[in-house]
C-alpha cells in the first residue's frame, strides 16, 4: 500500500434500535483527505429517553461537513438542534416537503423536552434558539435532482412512501482512477403512500455498484400475516353500547391524516354514522392536516378532501368539556405510542371505562405508555403520568396502517438492484434485524450482509469490505 491512502467510506450506525437513528459516515481519499457526513439525527424514543442516551454524541460535531435528512420523525430529525448547540455549522440537506415541516416538528419536539426536563429537573437537551439557528442550515433539494456536495460527492433525494416528504438518500462518493463508492440510505421505507405516487427508481440507481443501509422494523413478518382489524373493533365497539369512547392515539405526521381519511371513507360507505361527532386533539397533527389540505406539501387533488363531516378540532380550552363529555364519541389524539400531547389525558380518564376502547394505530417502543398497556391485563393497575388506575377499557393494537415495509416487501425492494455489495440491516429491535438479516443472505444476491449497531463500523471500499469492532471514533 505504501504511503498511499486506500479509498474507503467508513459507516457507523449509532443506535441499536428503532430509535435515535444516526449514521456516521467517514470516506478516506488516496490524496489524504477525509470527509465526515451525518445522515439523520434522532431522538432516542421509549424506554432509552430516560437515559443517558439523547445527551451527546460519540463524535466531533464541529468536524462533521454536512447532514443529510430521510424524513420528518423525531427518531430521525429530533437531535438536529443538539448537533448545532455542540459546534455544527455545515449546511442540512433534504426534501421540500420535509423542510416545511421541519419548522413546526423541531419547535413543537423542543417545546416537549423542555417541559420533560423540568419535571425531571434536568436541564434542557438544546434551546429555541438551537432551534431558529438550525432551521437557518436547512437547503431544500428538489425531488430526483443530483448536487454535488463536493468535488467527489454527489446526492440524490428519491421518493419514498413512508412519509410525506420522506426520501431514499443516495450517495455517490468519487475519486479519480477509483471505482465510486455508492450508498443508498432507506430511512424508514415504504413502497408506497395514499398521498401521493411513489415512482420506481431509476434504471441507472437499480443496475449500478451499490450498497444499501436497510430499515428493517417490521423484518420479521410478511405482508400477508398482517390482519386489518381496526374497522372492525371500531364498528363493534360502537355496535355494543350507545355511549362508547374510542380513543384513537395517532402520530401527528402522516397516522393522523391516514386515520382521518380512513374514519371520512366509513362514513361515505355508510358504516359510521356521520353524526357521530369526531373529535381531533394535538396542535402540532392540526397544523400538519392544514399544511396537506392548502398544498404545501404536494399532496395528490383527489386526496386533498379527506376529512370527516362530524369532525370538531379540540384545544387546551375545549379539551375538559370532551373528556366530560358521556356520549358516544371518537377521538384521534397525539402522541401515536400515547406518552405525550394530550393522549395521557384521554387515556387516564377512559382507561377505567368498560365501554371504553382506546385503539393503537402503530409502533409502540418499548417504554411508552402505548407498550405498557397493551402488555397489561383487564383489572391491572397500571401507570399513567403520576395516576394509578384499574385497566377496564378494552386496548387494542393494529399493525395494518404501519408506513413501514413488511419483510417480504423489503426483500422485494432489495431485489431490483442487480449489483449489490453490502446489505447493512438497522432500524428494528435487535432479534428481528438479525432475523431479516438471515433471510437477506437466503434471498438476495449481495456480496455480504451485515447487522448495524453502535458498537460496529463497516469499511467499504470499491472492491472489499471489511468489519471491525471499535470503540474509538475517527
Amino acid at each position: 500500500m505504501g504511503s498511499k491512502t486506500r479509498f474507503y467510506m467508513d459507516v457507523q450506525t449509532l443506535n441499536s434500535g428503532v430509535t435515535g437513528s444516526c449514521h456516521l459516515c467517514i470516506v478516506k481519499y488516496p490524496n489524504g483527505l477525509t470527509t465526515r457526513f451525518v445522515v439523520d439525527s434522532g431522538l432516542f424514543q421509549g424506554s432509552d429517553e430516560s437515559g443517558t442516551e439523547n445527551l451527546s454524541f460519540p463524535f466531533n460535531e464541529e468536524s462533521i461537513e454536512f447532514v443529510l435528512v430521510t424524513h420528518n420523525h423525531i427518531d430521525h430529525i429530533g437531535r438536529l438542534p443538539l448537533l448545532f448547540k455542540n459546534g455544527y455549522r455545515g449546511k442540512i440537506y433534504t426534501t421540500p416537503p420535509t423542510a416545511v415541516l421541519l419548522n413546526l416538528s423541531l419547535y413543537d419536539s423542543y417545546r416537549v423536552l423542555k417541559d420533560t426536563a423540568k419535571r425531571r429537573h434536568q436541564p434542557n437537551l438544546f434551546s429555541d434558539a438551537d432551534v431558529s439557528e438550525t432551521l437557518r442550515l436547512v437547503t431544500p433539494v428538489p425531488f430526483c435532482k443530483s448536487i454535488s456536495l463536493d468535488e467527489h460527492i454527489k446526492v440524490t433525494f428519491f421518493y419514498n412512501g413512508h412519509l410525506i416528504g420522506a426520501a431514499l438518500i443516495l450517495v455517490e462518493i468519487s475519486y479519480p482512477g477509483e471505482e465510486c463508492i455508492n450508498w443508498l440510505f432507506t430511512g424508514d421505507y415504504h413502497n408506497n403512500n395514499m398521498f401521493f405516487n411513489v415512482p420506481a427508481l431509476p434504471q441507472r440507481v437499480q443496475e449500478m455498484s451499490l450498497n444499501v443501509m436497510q430499515e428493517s422494523t417490521y423484518g420479521d413478518m410478511n405482508s400477508d400475516m398482517i390482519v386489518p382489524c381496526f374497522e372492525k373493533n371500531v364498528l363493534s365497539s360502537l355496535s355494543q353500547n350507545s355511549d362508547t369512547t374510542i380513543v384513537i392515539p395517532v402520530f401527528s405526521l402522516g397516522r393522523s391524516q391516514e386515520i382521518l381519511y380512513f374514519l371520512r371513507t366509513l362514513q361515505d360507505s355508510g358504516k359510521l354514522s356521520k353524526q357521530i361527532p369526531i373529535f381531533f386533539d394535538g396542535k402540532l397533527a392540526q397544523r400538519y392536516t392544514e399544511l396537506y389540505l392548502n398544498g404545501s406539501l404536494d399532496i395528490k387533488e383527489s386526496m386533498l378532501d379527506f376529512l370527516p363531516y362530524s369532525l370538531q378540532y379540540v384545544d387546551s380550552g375545549s379539551r375538559d368539556s370532551v373528556l366530560m363529555d358521556t356520549h358516544e364519541k371518537i377521538i384521534l389524539t397525539t402522541s401515536g405510542m400515547g406518552s405525550y400531547g394530550p393522549a395521557p389525558q384521554y387515556i387516564s380518564t377512559f382507561i377505567n371505562q368498560k365501554n371504553a376502547l382506546i385503539h393503537f394505530t402503530g409502533y409502540t417502543a418499548e417504554g411508552t405508555l402505548g407498550r405498557s398497556l397493551q402488555d397489561a391485563a383487564i383489572g391491572d393497575i397500571v401507570k399513567i403520568g403520576g395516576i394509578l388506575a384499574e385497566k377496564q377499557a378494552k386496548v387494542k393494537y393494529t399493525s395494518e396502517f404501519s408506513a413501514h415495509a413488511k419483510a417480504d416487501e423489503l426483500i422485494h425492494f432489495l431485489q431490483q438492484f442487480t449489483n449489490l455489495n453490502l446489505v447493512l440491516v438497522n432500524h428494528g429491535d435487535p432479534e428481528v434485524k438479525e432475523t431479516f438479516a438471515k433471510r437477506v443472505i437466503k434471498e438476495i444476491e449481495a456480496k455480504d450482509v451485515g447487522i448495524a449497531n453502535r458498537d460496529t463500523f463497516f469499511r467499504v471500499s470499491p472492491c472489499h469490505l471489511v468489519k471491525t469492532m471499535t470503540t474509538k471514533f475517527q
